[in-house]
């Protein structure tokens, strides 16, 4: 009995341990790694990929052959002849194709991180989406209350006949106004969740914080360019495709050399018999024409178009930098303006008090509502940025 009930006290705190995990940003982005059907797909075919380039070093196929000739007039016994041989390349050829197969097998895990920190970049946007709306849907509700208590004390005063039909109307298209964007935002929490469900492989996910957690301070732009050049796969691709380009002329160059051919070889008649090494030589004259040059136009070309993206990403990051830089400089002037104010209570109160009418109520509150929800945007915005700017980060 006492064993049962220690047995379902620790799955219930099991339990309780995984719906917390699952309110924090990380714990998602860990779980969308582990079941996304894309990445799952995309690192099997990285693997085979990268046991497809091994494939492409291996020894030719040794050979055999045999002539047996019983035929036409001779003296002797029947004539035979057998042969095994094997071909290869100049053994440097083999060391250098190893060591280019080798980089291409890390640009395939480039490829797989670059696609990875876009699916876990866009799954954190989700995540930051949902607090948004937790944020918005927390500040509405407590709109609904407000707009429904005025609409109630504009009814009584309507039934006293103290204000007209009209300004009844506006206080109950102000509460159905507010009541619909409640009904919106549910929508978009619903089809938000969908989505991230979606990234997950169809495994359901549970999220229901509504505080980011995070600083919206950045170290200095030079810092997180250079932490970029080292982390951000695609800028570590630019580095790797002239790194390959490299190899593949030393390849070139290597493939060059002769190549090489050894066996054993056994021939003669009956009693008679001769046997011993078979070497060959194949000396590349046509076949690899213009290779090198190839090879060496190709490396050329790489570290042109290289420095040219390099350049054009920085510019691109340096953009966003600044934009960001100016978008929390703003939010931080709206939050330190907003921070102080308790607009819609001191309207409320001033409206209760018949210091204002309805119409100027509701202008005056709908001002500052604007104001606060605009700051909401920024904020979730600046979250967005941030995630676009430290995407090398997750």
């Amino acid at each position: 009995m006492y064993k049962k009930i220690v047995f379902a006290l620790c799955g219930c705190f099991l339990s309780f341990g995984l719906i917390a995990q699952s309110t924090s940003i990380e714990s998602i982005l860990r779980e969308v790694e582990q079941n996304n059907q894309e990445l799952k797909a995309l690192s099997q075919y990285a693997e085979s990929r990268a046991l497809e380039l091994k494939s492409g070093n291996n020894l030719p196929d040794p050979q055999l052959g045999a002539y047996y000739l019983p035929f036409g007039e001779h003296s002797t016994g029947d004539y035979s002849e057998f042969q095994v041989s094997q071909s290869f390349e100049f053994p440097t050829v083999y060391s250098t194709r190893r060591n280019l197969i080798d980089k291409q097998t890390d640009q395939l895990q480039l490829d797989y991180q670059a696609r990875r920190q876009e699916i876990l970049a866009q799954a954190k946007e989700y995540c930051l989406n949902l607090i948004y709306l937790n944020k918005r849907l927390t500040t509405e509700t407590l709109r609904v209350e407000q707009a429904k208590e005025v609409f109630e004390q504009v009814q009584e005063l309507y039934e006293k006949e103290q204000v007209g039909i009209l300004e009844l109307n506006k206080a109950k298209v102000a509460w159905m106004q507010e009541q619909f964007k409640i009904q919106q935002i549910e929508s978009d929490q619903r089809n938000t969740m969908l989505l991230l469900k979606n990234l997950n492989g169809g495994a359901e996910i549970r999220f229901s914080s509504d505080e980011y957690a995070l600083s919206l301070d950045l170290t200095d732009k030079e810092s997180v360019w250079q932490e970029k050049l080292v982390q951000d796969p695609e800028l570590v691709k630019l580095k790797q495709q002239e790194a390959i380009a490299q190899q593949s002329l030393r390849l070139a160059k290597n493939r060059t050399l002769p190549n090489l051919t050894a066996g054993f070889n056994s021939q003669g008649v009956s009693g008679e018999r001769f046997s011993g090494v078979y070497a060959g030589i194949s000396i590349p004259l046509w076949s690899n024409r213009n290779k090198v040059k190839a090879a060496q136009s190709q490396v050329d070309f790489q570290q042109s178009i290289n420095t040219s993206l390099s350049l054009q990403a920085y510019s691109a990051f340096e953009k966003q930098y600044n934009d960001y830089e100016i978008m929390l400089s703003k939010f931080q002037e709206y939050e330190a303006t907003l921070s102080g104010l308790n607009s819609d209570d001191l309207l409320l109160q001033a409206y209760q008090l018949g210091e204002l009418s309805f119409l100027e109520y509701y202008m005056e509150l709908k001002f500052y509502r604007q104001a606060y929800d605009t700051m909401l945007d920024m904020q979730y915005q600046l979250y967005v940025s941030q995630t676009q700017l430290l995407k090398h980060q997750l």
